[in-house]
């Protein structure tokens, strides 16, 4: 069958989707409320809904009073139930794969329970939105007519009692429909290679030659295996390579501060980005516009969500509100219910709203993984375009970065202290610092008021990292590749300090 037909094909059948999406975007609260509803009776007669009485909820309200909110921590013990072979725990079907997942920095292992329904009506549902989306937006696309360049963790599956556990990119390969295997390169073996830079080089040998029309990644790692393809092939861009590149689907980390680079690269004002958001517990949110950092949420995956605003989260005045209840541009803790079994759990990203009608978010960063030591309250969202904003000032590239508080110490006031990895030095630190410094301001009225006159915190100070500093740090932890990624912010020291050791 001629390429053309499958890619007329292949778009035809994915847009008729649309009409799906356009029921949760006129009504997207009765939408969850229904989901809540399904969610429960499928589950009342697990371990958990017996425990909880999942029977005789008929309401939001009886459910949030009567299930707690949950970390994994404490959802622990009934995940391992199950990994040593017991079911209906706290999910109807059986679950035997588990996404193992460190998360950014932690180095015990968490394995996040994916149901068939998860697999199916979520992760593969997500990917296929993905792509009906982008369509949507262009419709004389030629995605079919090529490949898409994969680059996911580097994890084989394991099994232990009859129950399977790696990345959740692994699991998604070994899951994988055949449509999608038929579009993808490089190959599954390949892309379950485990040693990082044997697989960056097994790629680019297997890829070079195909006709790549759009790739999907995490963007640091992304650019690390794109710069080792020009390196390879002598190219000064990838559309010399593969002229037929179109779009780069992305997510994991924010794209800010990775924009230029892929611009150079990338050398085209026609090439698209589109940005996902997704997570070993569940496919959350998709780019529905071209040129737009905002995501839609996409509320009939199997998940329900609740929010705990950040001004109050971890206080005794926490409160927990639904989608219906939220407000604009307010930081957010994201809760959810999934068709996993993970009930009510705090997953440990945070979001704000930038549209309600249809609900569309931007991820702001992580619970854990913010500066509120002087009461600055500084997000991710607010460093990385803060660093994006200083490379274009000083026409310098950024490779990674940390930050972490400089405590009070008698009389000195406190600052933040920033580790930089540049790809290309600025000329005058110092300019950068002062363009960093004045932007953060500019985001952040908290960090505003306390450098207010150095009135709580000093000037932050920068730090240069060697080459190659921050892969050290991670292949060192044997954190190369997939999902991992540097902690940018930190109310300790610690990564810092580790780093500082290295440099």
């Amino acid at each position: 069958m001629p390429l053309s037909i499958i890619n007329s094909f292949a778009s035809w059948v994915l847009k008729q989707r649309i009409h799906q999406i356009e029921l949760f975007l006129k009504y997207p609260n009765e939408v969850q409320e229904e989901l809540l509803h399904n969610l429960l009776t499928a589950s009342e007669n697990t371990v958990i809904g017996k425990q909880y009485d999942f029977s005789s909820i008929n309401s939001y309200q009886t459910f949030a009073e009567r299930v707690p909110i949950a970390t994994y921590e404490e959802l622990q013990p009934l995940i391992e139930r199950t990994r040593l072979g017991e079911q209906n725990v706290f999910w109807e079907t059986p679950i035997k794969w588990f996404a193992k997942s460190s998360g950014t920095t932690n180095a015990k292992s968490k394995f996040i329970p994916v149901s068939n329904e998860a697999l199916e009506d979520c992760h593969y549902k997500g990917s296929k939105d993905l792509l009906c989306l982008y369509l949507n937006n262009n419709e004389d696309s030629e995605l079919f007519l090529g490949k898409s360049l994969r680059l996911g963790g580097s994890s084989q599956i394991y099994e232990n009692n009859n129950t399977f556990f790696g990345d959740l990119s692994a699991i998604l390969i070994e899951n994988m429909p055949i449509w999608a295997e038929f579009s993808s390169t490089p190959s599954s073996k390949t892309s379950l290679m485990s040693e990082w830079e044997t697989k960056i080089a097994a790629i680019i040998n297997e890829t070079k030659n195909e006709n790549v029309t759009s790739f999907a990644g995490v963007p640091s790692w992304m650019l690390v295996l794109m710069n080792k393809v020009l390196e390879n092939t002598g190219k000064q861009s990838l559309l010399e390579l593969w002229p037929n590149l179109e779009v780069y689907f992305h997510g994991g980390v924010s794209f800010s501060p990775y924009k230029e680079q892929y611009k150079k690269i990338l050398p085209s004002k026609d090439f698209k980005y589109y940005e996902i958001y997704n997570a070993s517990e569940g496919f959350f949110a998709i780019q529905d516009l071209n040129n737009s950092s905002d995501l839609l949420l996409m509320l009939d995956y199997g998940i329900f969500y609740e929010f705990i605003p950040m001004d109050t989260f971890g206080t005794p005045n926490q409160k927990v509100i639904r989608l219906a209840d939220v407000e604009l541009n307010k930081n957010y803790a994201i809760v959810i219910t999934t068709n996993s079994g993970l009930w009510r759990y705090l997953i440990g990203d945070t979001v704000r709203f930038t549209s309600l009608n249809p609900y569309r978010i931007r991820v702001t960063g992580r619970t854990k993984h913010h500066i509120n030591v002087f009461g600055e309250e500084l997000m991710v969202e607010n460093t990385d375009q803060a660093i994006a904003k200083a490379c274009l000032v000083t026409q310098t590239e950024v490779i990674d970065y940390t930050v972490a508080p400089i405590f009070m110490q008698d009389k000195e006031k406190g600052a933040h202290e920033w580790m930089i990895e540049f790809k290309k030095n600025p000329a005058d630190v110092g300019l950068f610092q002062k363009v960093l410094d004045e932007t953060l301001q500019t985001l952040n009225s908290d960090y505003e008021a306390k450098r207010y006159n150095n009135m709580t915190l000093n000037p932050l100070v920068i730090n240069v990292a060697r080459e190659n500093l921050f892969y050290d740090w991670l292949k060192e932890r044997d954190k190369l590749g997939g999902q991992h990624k540097i902690p940018r912010l930190s109310n300790q020291r610690d990564y810092l300090e580790q780093l500082k050791e290295m440099c």
